[in-house]
């Protein structure tokens, strides 16, 4: 089998879990011997991070209209073809949209879409027949998303053909200490509250501003660490400002090391309205770190409620401060919970089963 060639194709220029899960995937196959390449896009960090690691790259910008264009469609092919690849593995529509049925054509032996986003697949058309004809497996980062992808249409694709993934996580020296580039001013006994990702509608950081000003009016000391760049992140900063309380909200950039904010902080919460699979929350479980997120989408999936960490209703201000206040005030509870969720993460969220489990789809 290792003598076959993998594809990943991932064209985006943003970094977020998709991109994570290709680049750890497609490095941890090629350290183990398999015949790995990637198509991506050439201004990506995705890109960036797979040549170092030494995959053969090839680089292509796609567009939802990209399936148009016969030079496009050529070059693809000729990759395809000279590489002799035997299984592909694609994250993005725009690209299925393109490739999917030129890996059909060229012989490629399996397509398998990766499905990170827990929104329902329109039923039009052109997904129909993409699902049906060129799609052989799809595999979804969690059961949430399992079930949005034949929430429109049942008949979309055979559900035994969608297999539930995790996302994994690669385990780190923890005896390696932490760089702590993270910078801020702890005054006394402030308790940290970390949050991290990207700066759009879906992670809905507005909700942690305004939760600054509950938290600041409730007298509870605290600093907010925002991590990510984004669209809105000059928006959230003026509105820090206009609330008085952008002495209390630091937003650090984006973080090239995500241990070393996570050791920065006390208390780890994710607002977003919906997630595929919340790595995030991994993240701040294997640093120990109890965890606070809305219970919708996958997050139930991730945290074992009570005891790694909290599950609370969409935007319920009140139940996050009360669980704020509470481990703010109970150290032994926020150690008790970090260990918690690091023993979670080492027995569901590692790398090496999501690699075995990725290797039973291969050709």
């Amino acid at each position: 089998m290792r003598d076959k060639v993998i594809c990943f194709f991932n064209s985006t220029q943003a970094w977020g879990g998709g991109e994570k899960w290709h680049c750890d995937i497609a490095t941890r196959l090629h350290e183990k011997g398999y015949k790995v390449i990637a198509i991506t896009n050439s201004k990506s960090e995705l890109n960036s991070r797979l040549l170092e690691s030494g995959i053969k790259v090839y680089q292509i910008s796609i567009s939802n209209l990209s399936f148009l264009n016969p030079f496009k469609r050529k070059r693809i092919t000729n990759i395809l073809k000279e590489e002799q690849v035997s299984t592909l593995i694609i994250n993005l529509p725009a690209d299925l949209k393109i490739v999917a049925p030129i890996a059909k054509k060229g012989g490629v032996l399996k397509t398998i879409y990766r499905r990170g986003s827990a929104i329902p697949i329109k039923n039009k058309l052109s997904n129909r027949i993409l699902f049906g004809n060129y799609i052989d497996e799809i595999i979804a980062n969690s059961n949430t998303t399992k079930e949005t992808i034949l929430h429109n249409n049942p008949l979309l694709i055979d559900k035994n053909k969608i297999k539930v993934i995790f996302n994994g996580i690669i385990p780190k020296d923890k005896n390696v200490e932490v760089t702590n580039r993270i910078k801020f001013q702890r005054i006394d006994d402030e308790i940290i509250i970390g949050n991290a990702g990207r700066f759009v509608k879906q992670k809905n950081q507005e909700f942690l501003i305004h939760l600054a000003v509950k938290l600041q009016a409730a007298n509870i000391k605290f600093k907010l660490l925002l991590a990510g760049e984004g669209k809105l992140k000059s928006k959230l900063a003026d509105l820090a400002k206009s609330l008085n309380i952008d002495d209390k909200v630091i937003f650090t950039g984006f973080v090239d090391n995500i241990s070393d904010f996570m050791e920065s902080i006390d208390i780890f919460i994710l607002p977003s309205f919906w997630e595929g699979f919340g790595y995030v929350l991994v993240e701040a479980m294997y640093c120990k770190k109890p965890v606070i997120a809305f219970n919708l989408s996958s997050n139930p999936e991730i945290i074992d409620d009570n005891k790694t960490g909290f599950l609370v209703e969409k935007n319920n201000f009140e139940d996050v401060i009360a669980k704020i206040n509470l481990l703010s005030k109970d150290k032994d509870l926020r150690i008790k919970m970090g260990e918690a969720g690091d023993k979670r993460v080492n027995q569901l969220f590692v790398i090496d089963r999501v690699v075995g489990e990725v290797e039973k789809l291969l050709v």
